[in-house]
């Protein structure tokens, strides 16, 4: 039995369902394409979980009580205490999201040539080691790629194929090994402790700086705690913060597990390292101690942090993901198992098996569930990652997913039930979905502008 939410509603905002007919046009109107969709016209969205949490009565306290002020507000030195406390970190600098500080702390350290190994990448991470002239290299272990094998940490990063990437580029040549908690492109699966530590070591050994893409390292935490043997009665926050230790560094976006709808943070303990991402971020961001944001905003990241650190919202948080991966799972629908932390990812390869990957099944399965139900999914699949060869062929990505991403405090279960019975419904009669062409798309991070067309 799920324990009820650690909660109750306070506001209700009121949702719209469009009729069918309604809704194939807007989806032909935006280029078959779900970004381009106005929020209005969805009914369940579950296009992202970030900046799309509800933030509590304590969040909003903070907000009304902040002082605005250029330089030196109290929200700042409120977020320095929590960045001490929760992460064990005395250098940070505040951004307004985790691709600024992506882009940043990779405007400092990444180089034409360069590489950046990762467990895996995902697409604002990957777009910006790019952009810098780097490549992104996914090492996580081989496992992660079969959806269907159980496996407690799917999400770790493979020593051995670490140290030979290390052993066969040079360390010269990566400025920085990152590893992502949880990994959002493998389906939300989690890193054990073991392998963060193994990393650190090798990282270490070669005098390379790790650092932790820790947008949903709560919820790390929690399968730690749940899946890991000695860390059964150990909190959250010391997982939390033995989890850290182990890096030189983290990025983070505020928007996932900072509970809010704007914001993120690097932190760093090298004090040189601090001040050039600083000086950069005067630059594009804007003074260190608002960070791009107004200062109400670190108020209500400070707090949504300590929130989204506790057992009893983990707990509501995973059961949410459970249910809804669990109705899936009754009713056969091909889903990366076990179920993520904080997204439920459906296969497009098995769901739409005579649809090739040159024709962007998760992208056609994302389309369909939106015209029959009104629910708003994400292609993870060729599109966001696939690449073109020299002669302009697709390279298919290697995972073909399309995720439903569950915003935090968001849904009720009734709500989630009725995206299960939809997405049933959707596979019941999943041979009438055809696949697409893609017309158009910007080089880097392309699928969130691209268009596409029926075939």
């Amino acid at each position: 039995m799920n324990e009820p939410e650690p909660f109750k509603i306070k506001m209700v905002e009121p949702l719209k369902k469009l009729d069918k007919e309604e809704r194939r046009k807007k989806i032909i109107d935006a280029g078959f394409n779900v970004f381009k969709l106005r929020s209005s016209d969805v009914y369940i969205d579950l296009l992202t979980d970030s900046g799309t949490s509800s933030m509590s009565d304590e969040q909003w306290s903070e907000m009304f009580k902040t002082e605005q002020a250029y330089a030196g507000s109290d929200s700042y030195y409120l977020l320095e205490e929590t960045v001490k406390e929760i992460f064990g970190f005395d250098k940070f600098v505040p951004v307004h999201q985790g691709r600024a500080a992506e882009n940043i702390l990779f405007s400092v350290l990444v180089n034409d040539g360069d590489f950046v190994p990762n467990n895996m990448h995902f697409d604002t991470t990957k777009a910006n080691v790019k952009h810098k002239g780097g490549t992104p290299v996914n090492l996580v272990r081989d496992e992660a790629y079969d959806i269907d094998k159980k496996v407690d940490f799917k999400g770790n990063l493979d020593t051995i194929k670490l140290r030979e990437f290390i052993e066969e580029k040079g360390a010269d040549k990566i400025p920085v090994i990152m590893l992502t908690v949880t990994n959002n492109t493998g389906g939300g699966q989690p890193v054990s402790m073991d392998n963060i530590r193994d990393v650190s070591e090798i990282a270490h050994e070669y005098d390379l700086p790790l650092f932790l893409d820790a947008c949903r390292f709560a919820e790390n935490a929690y399968f730690i705690k749940e899946r890991e043997k000695g860390y059964s009665d150990k909190s959250i926050r010391e997982i939390v913060k033995e989890l850290f230790s182990y890096a030189d560094g983290f990025t983070f976006s505020a928007k996932k597990e900072g509970l809010v709808n704007i914001g993120g943070l690097i932190g760093v303990r090298d004090e040189d390292l601090q001040e050039r991402c600083e000086n950069l971020g005067i630059i594009i961001e804007g003074f260190p101690t608002y960070g791009g944001m107004a200062c109400r905003e670190l108020s209500a990241m400070a707090k949504g942090i300590e929130e989204a650190t506790t057992y009893e919202y983990q707990r509501y948080r995973h059961q949410q993901v459970q249910f809804l991966a669990d109705r899936l799972i009754e009713a056969d629908v091909p889903i990366i198992k076990p179920a993520g932390g904080h997204a439920v990812f459906i296969d497009a390869k098995s769901f739409l098996p005579n649809v090739p990957q040159e024709q962007f099944p998760a992208q056609a399965l994302t389309v369909q569930l939106y015209i029959e139900s009104g629910i708003r999914g994400v292609e993870l699949g060729t599109s966001a990652f696939g690449e073109l060869d020299k002669e302009g062929n697709i390279i298919p990505a290697e995972m073909e997913t399309m995720r439903l991403a569950i915003p935090r405090r968001v849904y009720t279960l009734n709500q989630l039930n009725y995206v299960a019975e939809s997405v049933i419904r959707l596979y019941e009669n999943r041979e009438t979905i055809k696949g697409l062409k893609r017309t158009y798309a910007p080089k880097l991070l392309g699928h969130f502008k691209a268009e596409f067309a029926p075939l």
